[in-house]
């Protein structure tokens, strides 16, 4: 049997629902055998129906039925409103999921939330990365967008860019470089080749546009290399996206935020999976939020679920490969 897949469904108010059903309904038996479904159970119903989709759900899976874990919500909610009441449906649903996954070893993939709406029901994280460090008890996590022609890693993520640039620091920048090595030898590639952008124009000029370069971030692309990792670095970060689309590296270590993600929106919006690394349990994700302007019209496209549960699928489970090592 395939490896089990734990789909949240995300806000009920946006279209992780009708996404979710849609990829189901595009999945043969074998792999619906392996997946359960975490959020309303009438929400998801509806959401078939205006997808046209045809799944039927129950407690159990099998016999044609998706394995569905129902959280209710307190009230009904309107599509396309921003409801406290629908943000903490969602966050229930991942604390349900993150429990089942520490259970029984499945993988996460999750639907759209919309963070105001959660932290309006008193859920003060700043997203799922946020949330799911805090729920497996882990120091920290790091954000991995990916598709086909480019990857990228994230020093910081949902902070402000003040905060972001605090955050350039030799130890969490030699912390995202080791995430993102040991994830790629996990994926099988023995030696993963590792560019790390600067963070100041031209990386700074030799301290003409700022010193962060040479003082945070080449230090730890050294260490890295001193442990065996094959990084380079710092690299101007208005060439390095462009030099890993042609096949120099595998992955790029960004910064923050929008560096790295205008870059793999831009190249492939429809087709990156969001992964959480440095934590005891495997998540993948949608690269989009909940489209309130088109929730409950059933136009929402299901492509970035259905390549977020492609990836999930081919992650080894835990334990079945040796952890990966840093050489010292």
């Amino acid at each position: 049997m395939d490896r089990q897949i734990i789909i949240t469904s995300g806000d009920p108010a946006g279209v992780g629902p009708e996404i979710t059903c849609r990829a189901l309904a595009e999945l043969g038996p074998q792999a619906l055998a392996s997946i359960a479904v975490i959020g309303d159970v009438t929400v998801l119903e509806q959401a078939a129906r205006i997808t046209g989709s045809v799944i039927r759900f129950g407690d159990k899976g099998g016999e044609g039925r998706v394995r569905l874990i129902d959280v209710p919500l307190e009230r009904p909610v309107a599509h396309g409103r921003l409801d406290p009441a629908a943000g903490d449906a969602a966050y229930r649903a991942i604390v349900r999921g993150v429990d089942l996954a520490l259970e029984e070893g499945g993988c996460i993939v999750t639907a759209p939330i919309n963070k105001e709406a959660m932290n309006l029901a008193g859920h003060a994280f700043d997203g799922h990365t946020g949330l799911l460090a805090h729920l497996t008890g882990s120091a920290s996590s790091f954000m991995l967008l990916a598709s086909e022609k480019l990857s990228t890693i994230h020093v910081s993520t949902h902070v402000s860019l003040c905060d972001a640039i605090g955050r350039v620091r030799p130890e969490r920048v030699q912390a995202t470089i080791e995430a993102g090595w040991r994830h790629f030898r996990r994926l099988g590639i023995e030696s993963p080749r590792i560019a790390v952008a600067g963070l100041n124009p031209h990386c700074g000029e030799h301290g003409l546009f700022g010193s962060e370069d040479d003082r945070f971030i080449a230090p730890a692309v050294a260490k890295a290399r001193a442990q065996g990792i094959d990084a380079t670095g710092p690299i101007s970060p208005d060439t390095v996206f462009y030099r890993a689309t042609q096949g120099e590296f595998d992955l790029v270590v960004a910064q923050y935020h929008d560096q790295g993600h205008i870059p793999t929106k831009l190249i492939a919006f429809d087709d990156t999976v969001n992964i959480s690394l440095g934590l005891p349990i495997d998540r993948t994700s949608v690269d989009h939020g909940t489209a309130f302007d088109i929730a409950g019209t059933g136009r929402a496209s299901h492509r970035n679920m259905m390549a977020a549960i492609a990836y999930a699928r081919q992650l080894p489970p835990p334990g079945a490969m040796q952890a990966q090592e840093i050489v010292a």
